[in-house]
């Protein structure tokens, strides 16, 4: 889904995002026909996988092969899409540079930035639409410590929707980290969990103040909607 976003912390003048050139960040998850991963285990691999590109160091260097895209990207609104994939769709994905993050079930391929209208023919042709999961049994309680993302509890998306702005939350709070947190937080292999806030809760995380996602409203909810907030222990 395709999920621009408005954030204060962004690195990018408010003003000047639509004027420059509008980068898209690609996520492909791979979607087996019987073999569909758990909701809660996609949404939480997007946000690793999209972790696990910004620490990168062919992104960190700024010598590094993806640098330049990624900083152009971050100039201009914040972009990702995910589409799904299986079987030979996947592999052919799997052929172009990325990076593959997998959970308990899910595998989720990131790729660096590419221009709106500039997308592999690979990758274009996977559907977007479609993306729905289920999770088989209630997702445990976050283990003690983690940064949570907590869902607005009052937003219906789809799986594929969902994985974009959980994306977009754990990169507003790698935004906010100093560099020593950001080491720890990668060298731990970036643990983290999704979940749906209850409505009490959720009054409070979005007058906390802690990394708030508000979506652009292109696809699925209106604009300005406030989805995902990224509570991580450092950020409090």
């Amino acid at each position: 889904m395709t999920s621009p976003f408005d954030a204060p912390s962004s690195p990018a003048a408010t003003d000047d995002r639509d004027a420059n050139p509008q980068y898209v960040l690609p996520l492909v998850v791979r979607l087996e026909r019987d073999t569909p991963p758990a909701r809660t285990d996609a949404l939480e691999t997007s946000a690793r996988a999209v972790l696990t590109l910004l620490a990168d160091p062919r992104v960190t260097d700024p010598d590094g092969e993806w640098a330049e895209r990624v900083t152009a990207w971050e100039d201009a609104r914040i972009r990702k899409v995910v589409r799904r994939a299986r079987g030979g769709e996947w592999r052919k994905a799997g052929e172009l540079p990325g990076i593959t993050v997998t959970g308990e079930s899910a595998e989720v391929r990131v790729f660096p930035p590419v221009p709106l209208d500039g997308w592999p023919k690979e990758l274009a042709k996977l559907q977007v639409s479609g993306t729905d999961l289920d999770d088989p049994a209630e997702p445990a309680a976050p283990a003690p410590g983690i940064p949570v993302l907590w869902l607005n509890p009052e937003l219906e998306m789809s799986a594929g929707k969902t994985m974009a702005q959980t994306g977009h939350a754990a990169q507003l709070a790698w935004w906010r980290l100093d560099d020593t947190r950001r080491k720890e937080w990668a060298e731990a292999g970036f643990p983290l969990a999704v979940r749906t806030a209850t409505p009490a809760a959720w009054a409070e995380l979005t007058t906390a103040d802690l990394p708030l996602v508000r979506d652009a409203g292109f696809t699925e909810i209106a604009p300005g909607s406030c989805t995902v907030v990224a509570d991580h222990p450092a950020l409090r």
